[in-house]
């Protein structure tokens, strides 16, 4: 189709004369046909066939339109790939005409500084289309299906195996990941660790910050690709440049983007248009930090009504990730009722349940002063669609002056509890139980066995006779009987 399309009356009266010979084809166009997209001359006839049918479940006779609206119709069967253009060419009508509309009907709100309904219009019109994909023939091509999952939406590597065996592989690309925690609790760390990760993979990752400075994240990263502390950054320049530009040879790039908060989705695609004009390729990775600094779409929603917010804004987060195909993670604060908790649940998470039905993984994290100190963070799946993870743990390595996050190992167990500890091996929170006291026997000339008190009782231990002194019972008893005899 050429850039400038003439929808003239003879062409929209051609639409309706090709469904009225065809209806399985006007079904097929039914959830985008909109009478007020013809011409004024032909909208009464297009709202007595969508009327019509809507009623009767079938297409009327043209003699009936003819009669009720005044306009002749000359429906004609046609070939098979004729209805394959009208269904391309009738899609595109519609998109049009209702862009078309949407601008008309916008200026009076553009005037008057209301934007909100603008986008939505605009938006909404943009999106029209028909449902042509027949969906997945389960039977017709299992390797292929399987194949095409694992190349183009399997599972990333998040570059921990740990959390990856939970996970049946990592994250898909199309779906939404949020990790939880709460002030100060390593929800930026963990992002800023997942884009390293994925860098080192050969992914573009984006990274957008609507809290922390562009300069504050670069630095942290930094520290986790070269291995120098933070507190050392400064002190060796040279290496650090020398070390990030090497590794720019080999990994992916890394793209970090402040926003003030309040921003919404939109201004992410808007993001995203730039991205693609500046840098000639789309990221593969798109972090948020957090979801909680953003606003919805919506204008009508209010900011102190987190539940709703939060609502909003998770699932035009989780559309964004279907639409760009990107591994999309952001993060999200615990309640302060989870302060004191050294197990979360869905009750902890700040907003409450509407961005745990939209998240399709949402992983909690917890540490304490004492796991800090030690180098510990723990992993705790809250929710998992595509796997079996929930309520399961994981620990994690934490490298204090590199801020780098590492797995502990794949086949590891926590070698710390939640309260900071070490965790005991099994074998030794059995033997602590166990009374270890020395006891020594002896054996006198009678065959009396004899031990000395019991320490951990603190009672003496009668004597017992032996297998000698048994024996001189048994015949003093004999020689008793023998005498009553």
């Amino acid at each position: 189709m050429s850039e400038k399309t003439n929808y003239n009356y003879e062409v929209q009266k051609l639409y309706l004369e090709m469904f009225l010979s065809d209806g399985e084809t006007y079904m097929r166009c039914a959830n985008i046909f909109d009478p007020e997209s013809f011409d004024r001359k032909l909208q009464e006839s297009a709202e007595f066939i969508k009327t019509y049918v809507d009623e009767y479940k079938v297409m009327p006779e043209a003699k009936i339109l003819n009669a009720q609206c005044g306009v002749t119709f000359d429906p004609i069967p046609l070939p098979k790939e004729n209805y394959d253009w009208l269904m391309n060419e009738f899609e595109n009508f519609s998109r049009h005409k209702a862009l078309e509309r949407a601008i008309i009907k916008s200026s009076d709100l553009i005037e008057d500084g209301d934007y909100g309904p603008v986008e939505n219009m605009i938006k909404q019109a943009i999106q029209i289309s028909l449902n042509k994909d027949m969906g997945t023939d389960y039977f017709e091509d299992p390797r292929g299906r399987l194949e095409g999952l694992k190349n183009s939406n399997g599972q990333i590597s998040t570059g921990w195996p740990s959390i990856d065996k939970k996970l049946y592989g990592g994250f898909n690309r199309g779906e939404l990941n949020i990790f939880c925690a709460g002030s100060g609790g390593g929800k930026s760390l963990f992002l800023a660790n997942l884009g390293v990760n994925w860098a080192l993979q050969g992914l573009n990752v984006l990274y957008l910050t609507f809290e922390l400075a562009e300069n504050l994240v670069s630095m942290r990263i930094d520290s986790m690709m070269t291995g120098i502390g933070t507190r050392d950054i400064f002190k060796n320049l040279d290496d650090v440049e020398l070390k990030v530009k090497m590794l720019k040879k080999k990994s992916g790039n890394i793209q970090v983007k402040y926003m003030p908060s309040g921003k919404n989705c939109n201004d992410i695609r808007a993001y995203l248009k730039e991205y693609r004009i500046k840098k000639g390729v789309d990221p593969d990775v798109i972090l948020i930090d957090y979801l909680d600094l953003m606003m919805p779409l919506s204008v009508k929603v209010s900011p102190s009504d987190l539940f709703v917010k939060d609502k909003y804004v998770s699932e035009e987060i989780r559309n964004l990730a279907m639409e760009t195909k990107c591994i999309t993670v952001t993060a999200s604060q615990l309640n302060r009722s989870a302060v004191e908790e050294i197990e979360f649940d869905h009750s902890h998470i700040s907003g409450g349940l509407s961005k745990i039905m939209t998240a399709d993984n949402v992983i909690g994290i917890f540490t304490s002063r004492a796991m800090k100190e030690r180098g510990r963070y723990q992993i705790q799946f809250m929710k998992t669609r595509s796997s079996s993870g929930v309520g399961q743990k994981v620990d994690l390595e934490f490298d204090v002056d590199t801020l780098r996050i590492n797995d502990l190992g794949e086949d590891s167990e926590p070698s710390f509890n939640q309260g900071g500890g070490q965790k005991p091996e099994v074998t030794q929170m059995i033997n602590s139980f166990k009374k270890t006291s020395t006891v020594t026997t002896t054996v006198d000339e009678d065959g009396v066995i004899s031990r000395p008190a019991d320490p951990a009782e603190g009672i003496p231990i009668a004597k017992v006779k032996g297998v000698a002194g048994s024996a001189r019972i048994r015949d003093l008893l004999a020689g008793m009987n023998s005498e009553k005899d």
